[in-house]
């Protein structure tokens, strides 16, 4: 049986802030539950807890079981969640769950994620909480046959979405481990890992001059980046995936360091941020538990925000800036979400101090600025924004959602003028008639404006006085379609287990011949596994074939072969 809409365990707004807010909790007869009370005490709590990757299998569990029609208060364009606040959503979904047939979808994948989360449920009920936990010990060895792409500002991916993680042609490997510990109100999340990619050409100097005539700006005030020709050395490094610590204040996780982030409710892409590049330096205030404000709740719902500041590596012109990043979404019912984010770039070495001054000006800036001021010490940087909303339709058991993402720059919010933005619409259809544990999702990414003035790629993700962009040590951290780009994905799941399953992709994209001279066409499809022989270890096998061509870069058709097997270690918890 699927859940009705309205079977959740709170209906009215005033029971919403009871129990999310931290007040006592009642059930619709105005009477305390065992169950609302458990909610409401796990709710107060003042233990810390780390934040969930991205890239987790409870992550896609966790999105699966909301798309089933459950979790009323997951935020799926606000991402990642601690482990506390997940628990809290099971617990809010509990009596729904239970209350359906026994051996259902729902309920296995809440009995596997209750039992990954069983400290953090313990805590929140009175009862003891796992202060250290090894979390995984993995390998991951990566074959890359024929000519990538691997150039996001400019060219494209052949990989996305990976921490930007290095990758050439040749034998390719990660190995890494992953701890956390909580104690009190504070909490630490550890992932490190060697890496090894193999020596590449680069791009020819008549290549990387084309490129540096790509990103120079038409005004002469403003310096422009140098692309450097190769040949790229090998890469054999120690690297901190994330490295976060963090004490939980009144319903926040106020941390410092790395830590992952993807800011809309798509699955392939984000187009404010998302793991594309490798994580910055930042501190954050991150509000993990959903919060009622009387009256301005009564018209929005339940929200949520987050704010996080650090510096940027890889810029050259200027050197060294600082990025913030604001993003606020809202739950006005347990089926809709939408949210406003805003994300600036600004200062750096010979162009603007990074001054608590110069922060508040790029934090409250909102209109149009002059080319002089854009060259002078007063510019509020370069400031892009995103709108998202998310439907979960509730008829026929949650069956489809609609969604979509959009980015802005120098405008307020993309919905305020759409033409001018980068969007990513996409639908996601939980079963399928002949397979109730397969689910497709479907998504188109468009980044291609209508701002012909500003052609060669130099409005989204790009700036006059930022001309390294909107990137990270020289990848993206929004979506990959990059700049001027359209394309789409689709993924096909079938969901063996909450924690396994099997999946088709396909991936596409093609950059306008405005930005790049002939421009570019990609096409990639695969078949990725993620299997548990033993409770213990979780196996992930992938291939994916490309076929590319990009005038700028080479002449002709190219294609590439990537096989990836992971293996991961999960050690037995003693609780």
């Amino acid at each position: 049986m699927r859940p009705h809409p309205h079977r959740y365990p709170f209906v009215s707004p005033l029971l919403c802030s009871l129990v999310l807010a931290g007040s006592a909790a009642h059930a619709q007869n105005g009477q305390q539950t065992p169950e609302h009370s458990q909610v409401a005490k796990a709710s107060r709590s003042s233990a810390g807890s780390s934040f969930i990757p991205n890239d987790s299998w409870i992550n896609a569990a966790a999105l699966r079981l909301y798309e089933l029609g459950y979790l009323p208060t997951l935020y799926t364009g606000l991402r990642p969640w601690t482990r506390a606040s997940l628990a809290h959503m099971l617990l809010l979904s509990r009596d729904a769950i239970l209350a359906h047939e026994t051996g259902s979808e729902a309920e296995g994948i809440f009995d596997r994620l209750s039992r990954e989360l069983r400290p953090e449920l313990e805590a929140g009920t009175g009862g003891a909480k796992t202060a250290i936990i090894p979390e995984s010990v993995y390998t991951r060895i990566r074959g890359i046959h024929g000519d990538i792409l691997n150039d996001s500002f400019h060219f494209g991916q052949s990989v996305v979405n990976d921490y930007g993680r290095p990758y050439q042609s040749g034998f390719n490997n990660s190995t890494g481990y992953s701890a956390q510990a909580a104690s009190g109100p504070f909490s630490v999340y550890f992932r490190g890992e060697y890496q090894h990619a193999p020596s590449a050409p680069g791009f020819t100097p008549a290549v990387a001059a084309a490129l540096t005539a790509v990103d120079t700006g038409p005004d002469p005030r403003f310096p422009s980046p140098v692309v450097q020709p190769g040949p790229i050395p090998a890469t054999d490094v120690f690297r901190i995936i994330e490295a976060d610590a963090g004490v939980h204040v009144l319903g926040h996780e106020v941390s410092f360091g790395k830590r992952d982030a993807w800011l809309g409710p798509g699955t392939g892409g984000s187009m404010i941020w998302s793991n594309n590049a490798e994580s910055p330096y930042t501190f954050g205030i991150n509000r993990t538990e959903p919060l009622w404000v009387p009256g301005l709740s009564r018209l929005t719902g339940l929200f949520r925000y987050e704010f996080r500041v650090g510096s940027l590596k890889g810029h050259t012109v200027p050197n060294s800036p600082w990025v913030h990043n604001e993003k606020i979404s809202f739950k006005p019912t347990p089926d809709i979400e939408f949210g406003f984010s805003r994300a600036v770039i600004w200062g750096g070495k010979d162009h603007a101090p990074i001054t608590i001054g110069s922060f508040w000006r790029s934090f409250v800036s909102v209109s149009g600025v002059t080319p002089a001021v854009k060259a002078s010490r007063e510019d509020p940087g370069a400031r892009f924004s995103s709108f998202d909303f998310t439907w979960r339709i509730p008829w026929q058991g949650h069956l489809f959602t609609l969604y979509t993402d959009s980015i802005t720059h120098d405008t307020v919010f993309p919905i305020a003028n759409p033409p001018r933005s980068g969007w990513r619409p996409g639908i996601y259809i939980s079963r399928l008639p002949w397979a109730h544990h397969a689910d497709l999702r479907v998504e188109a990414a468009d980044t291609d404006t209508n701002v012909r003035s500003l052609d060669k790629g130099q409005y989204t993700y790009w700036e006059t006085a930022q001309p390294n962009g909107y990137t990270n040590k020289g990848q993206l951290m929004g979506d990959w379609i990059g700049r001027q780009g359209k394309g789409g994905q689709a993924w096909f799941t079938w969901h063996l287990k909450p924690d396994q399953w099997v999946q088709l992709d396909y991936r596409m994209a093609k950059a306008s011949n405005l930005f790049l001279t002939g421009g570019t066409t990609q096409q990639q499809g695969g078949i990725s596994a993620v299997l548990r022989p033993v409770p213990q270890l979780e196996v992930t096998a992938a291939f994916h074939g490309e076929l590319w061509r990009a005038p700028m870069l080479a002449n002709g058709t190219h294609t590439n072969y990537i096989g990836d097997m992971q293996l991961r270690w999960y050690p037995e918890r003693h609780r």
